[in-house]
C-alpha cells in the first residue's frame, strides 16, 4: 500500500498557491579547491546520497474523488538533472547579486507533479567560490521517515566522489485509480469522517484544513495568554506579493557569546535581542512611532526532546518542535533591557518543555540545521497567522568545516517561507565560529530588508557596547 501524506503534510500542499509557495531552502558557499568542483562533481554526491532519502524520488499523486489524502509513489520519470540545475554569475559575481537569484528562485513554487525539491550549483562567485542553493517543500520533510537533503550532502572532512553504485535505481510500480480508490476506501470504513474532512481541505476549505492539523510536528504554544490576542499591527502586517527578496546577517559566535558571559541567558536568548535591536532600528528608519510598550511578536520554534523517539533517523532526537510566541521589546532603548526582557521570556517557556540544548543539537548526526529548521517552518505554517507577525527560527550548527566533496563550507544561510499577510521572515544558523542570519522579505512590502540585514549587524555591535562598557 502506498504511503499516505499525514493531515499536516497535505494542508501544505492544499494551502499553496503562487502567493504562498511552501517551500524553506538554504544557501552554503563553498571555497573552490584546487582540484575543481563541477556541476558533474555536485551531480554524483547527490545521486549517491538519494538512497539515504528515498522520498526524493517519490512525487505526490492525488486520489480520485479526494477520498483520501494524496499518497507518495515512485516518481518513474525521476530526472536528476532536472532536479539539479546549473547557474552562473557574471564573474566576479557578488554577493549582492548572488542574494538577488535567491529571492527569484525562492518566488518560483515547486512543480508539485515531481518530487518536490531543487537544486541549483552557482558558479563564478568572486574569490573562487561557487554556491549551493536548496529548495525543498514543507510537505517532504517531517524529520524521521524525511530529513532535508542538506544533512546528508555534507561530511566533516573532504571526500572525492566516487561514481554512484552501479544498481540502478528501479522504482516501483505506479498505483493505478482503481488501486487507489480501494485502498481510499479501505481506509475510510475505519475513519469515515475523514471522507468529509479530505474533499473540503483538497478543494481550498484552509480552515477545516489547519483545525485538523495534527502530526508530527508539536506546534504548542505556551504562551496562551500572547495566543489569545492578535499580534500587534504596523508594516510587518501586510499583504505579500508574489516577488521575495532576500538579505543576510554574519555575526561571530564568539561576540554572541560574550554577551551572554556578561549578562547571563542563552545565546539564543541573545540572537533575539540582536533581532529585537535591529527591528527597532528598522521601524524607526520607516518613522513609526515607538512607546516604551511597543512590541513585535515573533514564532520561534524550538526543538523539545521527544521521549518516544524511534531512532528511524540515526542520530536523531526526534522530530519534535514547541513554538514559543515572544514580544520583541522593540520600544525599549536600553539594549541590556531587551536583552533581559526577551531571556525572561524564553525561561518561561524552557521551564515548561524539555528543550534541546544546543550543545545536545549539536552531537545529532549529520547536519541537522537544514531539518530542524523546515520542522520550525512547518511549525510555524500550522498556526493562524494573526497571533504573530513574523517567525524567527535559530539552530545552532557545527563549529567543525564541513565538505561537500572536496569542496569546503564556508557559510551557510536558511531560506524561510513567507505566509499570507506576513512580509518577513528570518532564519539563522551558527556554523564553524559565525552565525548567519537569512531575511526573506517580500519585494513590496519589504522593499528595505537590505537595510533591516545591516541593522541586526549594528544590533550585535549595540550589544557588544554593554560587555566592554
Amino acid at each position: 500500500m502506498p504511503d499516505r501524506l499525514s493531515a499536516l503534510d497535505a494542508s501544505f500542499l492544499y494551502l499553496e498557491d503562487e502567493v504562498t509557495p511552501m517551500h524553506v531552502g538554504g544557501v552554503a558557499v563553498f571555497r573552490r579547491p584546487r582540484s575543481g568542483f563541477s556541476y558533474e562533481h555536485l551531480a554524483t554526491i547527490v545521486e549517491q546520497r538519494l538512497p539515504l532519502v528515498p522520498r526524493y524520488r517519490q512525487k505526490v499523486v492525488e486520489v480520485p474523488g479526494h477520498l483520501a489524502r494524496p499518497v507518495w509513489v515512485d516518481d518513474p520519470g525521476f530526472d536528476l538533472n532536472y532536479h539539479v540545475r546549473r547557474s552562473a554569475l557574471p564573474r566576479p559575481g557578488s554577493d549582492q547579486q548572488l542574494f538577488d537569484l535567491v529571492g527569484r528562485l525562492l518566488a518560483r513554487p515547486l512543480d508539485q507533479s515531481r518530487p518536490l525539491w531543487e537544486a541549483y550549483l552557482v558558479e563564478g562567485l568572486a574569490g573562487g567560490h561557487v554556491a549551493l542553493i536548496t529548495k525543498t517543500h514543507l510537505a517532504l520533510v517531517d524529520g524521521v521517515r524525511t530529513i532535508d537533503f542538506g544533512q546528508v550532502i555534507l561530511e566533516a572532512g573532504p571526500q572525492t566522489p566516487d561514481q554512484p553504485a552501479e544498481e540502478p535505481w528501479i522504482p516501483r510500480r505506479l498505483p493505478g485509480p482503481t488501486r487507489l480508490v480501494i485502498d481510499a476506501v479501505a481506509e475510510t470504513v475505519q475513519r469515515p469522517r475523514e471522507v468529509v474532512e479530505n474533499v473540503r481541505a483538497a478543494v481550498g476549505d484552509a480552515l477545516a484544513t489547519t483545525q485538523k492539523v495534527v502530526g508530527v510536528v508539536s506546534t504548542v504554544v505556551s504562551a496562551i495568554g500572547l495566543a489569545a490576542r492578535p499580534a500587534p499591527g504596523g508594516p510587518l502586517d501586510a499583504p505579500v506579493s508574489k516577488a521575495r527578496l532576500y538579505a543576510v546577517s554574519r555575526a561571530r559566535l564568539d561576540d554572541l557569546r560574550s554577551v551572554r558571559a556578561r549578562h547571563g541567558g542563552t545565546v539564543n536568548d541573545v540572537v533575539l535581542a540582536v533581532v529585537t535591536g535591529g527591528l527597532r532600528a528598522w521601524l524607526l528608519s520607516r518613522g513609526q512611532q515607538l512607546t516604551s510598550s511597543t512590541a513585535v511578536r515573533a514564532l520561534v520554534p524550538l526543538a523539545v526532546r521527544d521521549e518516544e523517539a524511534d531512532g528511524t533517523v540515526p542520530g536523531m532526537l526526534g522530530n519534535k518542535v514547541t513554538a514559543q510566541l515572544v514580544d520583541l521589546p522593540v520600544g525599549e532603548p536600553n539594549p541590556f533591557v531587551r536583552l533581559q526582557h526577551v531571556g525572561h521570556a524564553l525561561r518561561a517557556h524552557n521551564d515548561s518543555v524539555r528543550s534541546v540544548a544546543a550543545s545536545a543539537l549539536l552531537r545529532v548526526g549529520g547536519f541537522a540545521p537544514p531539518t530542524l529548521h523546515s520542522l520550525g517552518a512547518r511549525a510555524a505554517a500550522s498556526f493562524s497567522r494573526r497571533i504573530f507577525n513574523l517567525v524567527v527560527t535559530n539552530v545552532p550548527g557545527p563549529q567543525i568545516p564541513l565538505y561537500a566533496g572536496n569542496a569546503r563550507m564556508t557559510e551557510m544561510f536558511p531560506v524561510m517561507p513567507l505566509t499570507r499577510n506576513q512580509p518577513l521572515a528570518i532564519g539563522v544558523t551558527s556554523y564553524d565560529g559565525g552565525v548567519y542570519f537569512g531575511l526573506t522579505g517580500d519585494r513590496t512590502a519589504m522593499s528595505d530588508v537590505d537595510a533591516l540585514a545591516r541593522m541586526l549587524e549594528e544590533s550585535v555591535e549595540e550589544l557588544l557596547t554593554t560587555v566592554r562598557a
